[in-house]
């Protein structure tokens, strides 16, 4: 694929021209009115995004004089607790995500809106990041990185075996079983901690029912006992026979160096792969393609989530906190996470881009081009529903095959009824 500045402002429309490429340095950040001290709550504590944002705070607070408590917390810590966290003692700022659980957690009042921050900082964020960042006309959200989900392989398999990238359903299932015969397990997939599964769910649906019904399921204007819900579940179950076995008990970690050391075929994850697979040798013999085109839309739609920084309600009147969320959305500050995290893509228009590498270059490209993007069903569907439900379902289905829909689309209805 070719990559320019204008393909990716070309499709930057997918996210309302997110300026993901408009590489020019970071300026120099803005300084805090008056010296105070602020928190930070981090879910990155896996070592390189966690180093990435050590990198954000020791910017501030070299440039500020203010100082950062940080505290860092497991993702699942912090994801799963969100609720109790924020109704507690939180820290001032807090490491969270667009979607519809930003949206839920703001229009509860636990989260506190940055349409002050936004004033300095909206200049840097286009039409698409500004909405995602929003609810009720309020802005919640400052975004940091995105990243796409793509099927990831190491070329030397590829080249060793002579596969194609499949553009469709059938030839992902031809080329799974080819790689089945020759000894691969197809498809590497770790779904110990619940989440990874729904990404495969999200491009399933996407790939055979379109982007709307996605943003419609997760928002339960369709029904989970729907036959086009079915029909993700019957795609799935030919997919079940050639992803790794032993899924349930394995880490996305353990699966993506399943494919590292090449006894998995591909694998479908995020961007983030490459903070696990850091091996020189292993990143240069990586590449990716995007899930393939099942019945409508191509492969027009993909997963890509914005991952960034909310204010609680705690924090609301720390001016401190607002310089620093106001520093966190320039280009200097992203470039300080991206030193140590190169995995992910900044957001803020002055964001240095020209340190891209070749996956990171295709991935822009990648969002670019997309008509829709998603930010995942964890993001995008209600804190319960994504928790409770859909977690246990899809590990149960993973299990056996079996998946009981009228059940999802009871629980969902009491869910959304009462959220």
């Amino acid at each position: 694929m070719s990559y320019s500045r204008r393909t990716v402002i070309k499709g930057a429309a997918a996210l309302g021209a997110i300026p993901i490429l408009a590489a020019c340095s970071g300026g120099k950040p803005p300084a805090s009115a008056d010296s105070k001290a602020t928190s930070l709550g981090s879910g990155l504590a896996d070592a390189v995004p966690k180093s990435g944002i050590q990198a954000m705070v020791d910017g501030f607070q070299s440039s500020s004089g203010d100082t950062v408590r940080l505290n860092v917390m497991p993702r699942d810590q912090l994801v799963n607790n969100i609720s109790s966290y924020l109704q507690s003692n939180p820290e001032d700022v807090v490491t969270w995500f667009a979607g519809y659980r930003m949206r839920y957690y703001a229009a509860k009042g636990l989260l506190a809106p940055v349409d002050d921050v936004w004033e300095t900082i909206g200049k840097n964020f286009g039409a698409g990041l500004a909405d995602a960042s929003s609810n009720d006309g309020k802005k919640f959200l400052v975004p940091n990185y995105n990243y796409p989900w793509a099927v990831f392989y190491r070329k030397s398999v590829w080249q060793q075996h002579g596969y194609q990238v499949p553009a469709t359903w059938d030839a992902l299932i031809a080329l799974c079983t080819q790689m089945k015969k020759d000894g691969l397990s197809p498809i590497a997939f770790g779904d110990k901690d619940g989440w990874p599964a729904m990404g495969t769910f999200d491009y399933l649906n996407m790939r055979t029912n379109g982007y709307q019904f996605h943003v419609d399921l997760t928002a339960h204007k369709e029904s989970w006992s729907s036959p086009k819900v079915q029909a993700v579940f019957d795609h799935w179950k030919q997919l079940l026979p050639f992803q790794d076995t032993g899924s349930l008990g394995a880490t996305w970690q353990q699966a993506a160096h399943n494919m590292a050391n090449k006894k998995s075929g591909m694998y479908l994850i995020g961007t983030f792969l490459l903070q696990e697979i850091t091996d020189k040798s292993i990143v240069d013999d990586l590449d990716f393609f995007p899930f393939p085109a099942i019945a409508v839309e191509g492969t027009d739609a993909i997963e890509a989530p914005i991952d960034g920084f909310v204010l609680s309600a705690k924090g609301k009147d720390n001016p401190a906190a607002k310089a620093f969320l106001k520093y966190l959305g320039t280009g200097a500050a992203q470039d300080a996470y991206a030193s140590k995290d190169p995995s992910n893509l900044q957001t803020a228009a002055d964001a240095d881009t020209s340190t891209f590498s070749p996956i990171q270059k295709k991935a822009a490209e990648m969002i670019a081009q997309s008509k829709n993007v998603s930010q995942f069903f964890d993001r995008d569907a209600l804190p319960a529903m994504a928790t409770n439900v859909m977690i246990p379902a899809l590990q149960s289905f993973l299990k056996d095959g079996k998946i009981d829909l009228n059940s999802m689309e009871t629980q969902a209805k009491t869910l959304y009824a009462s959220a």
